[in-house]
C-alpha cells in the first residue's frame, strides 16, 4: 500500500487524523514547491495556509481517481497562480510581477549570496512564465515524473516533455550570459 492510500485509508476511517498525518506527509514539500513560485516566505505561509484549508474542506469530494498527491499538488498550484495573478493585476503586468519577485529573491534573507551561479539560476527560473515554472519545479525539483505531471497540470505528457526540453534550453543560454 503506497503512502497516499495509506493516508486515505485514514482519512475515511478519522477525517481530522488523517488530515494531521497528511500535514505531516506534505506539508513541507508543498510549502517548498509554493515558495517556488511566490518567492516571499511570508506569501508562501498564506498560501501554503489556504491550500490547506481547501484541502480538509475538500476531503469529502475526493474520490480517488487519481493519487492524492496529485490532488494536493494540483491544488498547490492553482492556489499559487491565484496568488500570482491577484498580484500581476495590482502591479499592472507579468513582467513588472516577474521583476518584482526577483527583487523578493534578491531581499530574501535565505540566498546565499556568494553562490553567484544559484542566484542566476533562481533568477532565471523566476523569468519562466506561471506554467513553464510550474513544470520545471514539478519535474526539476519535486521530481515527479511526466505522467504525475500531466495530471496536477491536466497537460499531455507529449507537450511537457517538449515544454521541458525548452525550458532547460532557456536556462542554459540564460546561464552562459554574461
Amino acid at each position: 500500500m503506497t503512502k497516499d492510500e495509506t493516508i486515505y485509508r485514514m482519512i475515511k476511517s478519522d477525517r481530522e487524523g488523517g488530515f494531521r498525518i497528511l500535514l505531516d506527509a506534505y506539508q513541507k514539500p508543498v510549502y517548498y514547491f509554493i515558495r517556488r513560485m511566490v518567492v516571499v516566505h511570508e506569501d508562501a505561509q498564506d498560501v501554503m495556509q489556504e491550500v490547506f484549508v481547501k484541502i480538509f474542506l475538500g476531503l469529502n469530494k475526493f474520490r480517488g481517481d487519481s493519487a492524492l498527491s496529485t490532488w494536493i499538488y494540483r491544488i498547490a498550484m492553482n492556489e499559487s497562480l491565484r496568488f500570482l495573478n491577484k498580484k500581476e493585476i495590482k502591479v499592472v503586468s507579468a513582467d513588472n510581477v516577474h521583476d518584482e519577485l526577483i527583487d523578493s529573491l534578491k531581499a530574501s534573507d535565505y540566498i546565499d549570496y556568494d553562490n553567484k551561479m544559484g542566484v542566476k539560476f533562481q533568477e532565471v527560473i523566476l523569468r519562466l512564465s506561471d506554467k513553464q515554472r510550474v513544470i520545471f519545479n514539478l519535474r526539476y525539483y519535486d521530481e515527479m515524473d511526466y505522467q504525475q505531471i500531466s495530471k496536477v497540470t491536466d497537460t499531455k505528457v507529449a507537450t511537457l516533455k517538449v515544454t521541458y526540453h525548452y525550458i532547460k534550453e532557456k536556462i542554459k543560454k540564460y546561464m552562459v550570459e554574461e
